[in-house]
């Protein structure tokens, strides 16, 4: 009998990628994205004078610099490309373990997005004093400001629930690429032929075909 659950799994993606596939693409380019902001994050540790990210915006103090929280993000960054990393070869090589970090990372994301549409829902004044915080050269913030509160927080949220929607679309194709494999790898059961005098153990489809093929016989000579 088939669970509720699996009547849910599906094989493609966007419509026409596999799961694998998509999984393999989803996590290079989580990589790619990762390993620019580490690229960048490590340009500004290393030359602070052309980089230099003070905490003017929430200090009164000029010379509070924050190199604590770059160093805390580079390593966030260099931990999310070991993660995505891990996703892709498991994908690849399926193996279903290599992809449970990923799958997790993308439900936390999706869950903090979610409560920050939530607090935007219950609080929708939040946009307006997050807003009135930027800095003066923000383009646009005078009349972004000058909008109703309400209809700022109703576009904003529309905004979010895109973006949530398009965030658990993903997630649900990492989430079908596990079950697709770790559905390959149990699908892998022995089969017996078993006759009167002896029992016959065949090997899995995949491993007999990646099989050397053996020594072809000898000619048959007539005598």
């Amino acid at each position: 009998m088939i669970s509720p659950w699996d009547r849910w799994v599906s094989t493609s993606c966007c419509l026409c990628c596999h799961v694998r596939t998509g999984t393999i693409i989803l996590g290079v380019w989580y990589m790619l994205i990762n390993a620019v902001v580490l690229l960048v994050l490590l340009l500004a540790l290393g030359d602070p004078e052309q980089y230099h990210l003070t905490c003017t915006n929430l200090s009164n103090d000029p010379d509070i610099t924050d190199d604590a929280n770059v160093c805390i993000a580079a390593a966030i960054s260099l931990l999310m490309i070991f993660v995505c990393g891990m996703a892709t070869y498991g994908a690849s090589k399926q193996h279903a373990t290599w992809i449970i970090p990923f799958f997790c990372y993308q439900l936390f994301d999706l869950v903090m997005n979610t409560l920050v549409a939530a607090s935007v829902a219950v609080y929708p004044s939040t946009v307006q004093d997050y807003v009135r915080h930027l800095p003066e050269n923000f383009p646009y913030k005078e009349e972004i400001l000058s909008v109703n509160r309400v209809c700022l927080a109703i576009i904003v949220l529309l905004f979010i629930g895109c973006i949530l929607a398009f965030k658990a679309y993903l997630l649900a194709c990492v989430w079908n690429c596990y079950k697709y494999v770790s559905g390959r790898r149990n699908t892998e059961v022995l089969v017996y032929v078993t006759t009167n005098d002896t029992t016959v153990l065949l090997p899995p489809y995949d491993e007999a075909m990646s099989a050397s093929p053996k020594q072809p016989p000898p000619p048959y000579t007539p005598a």
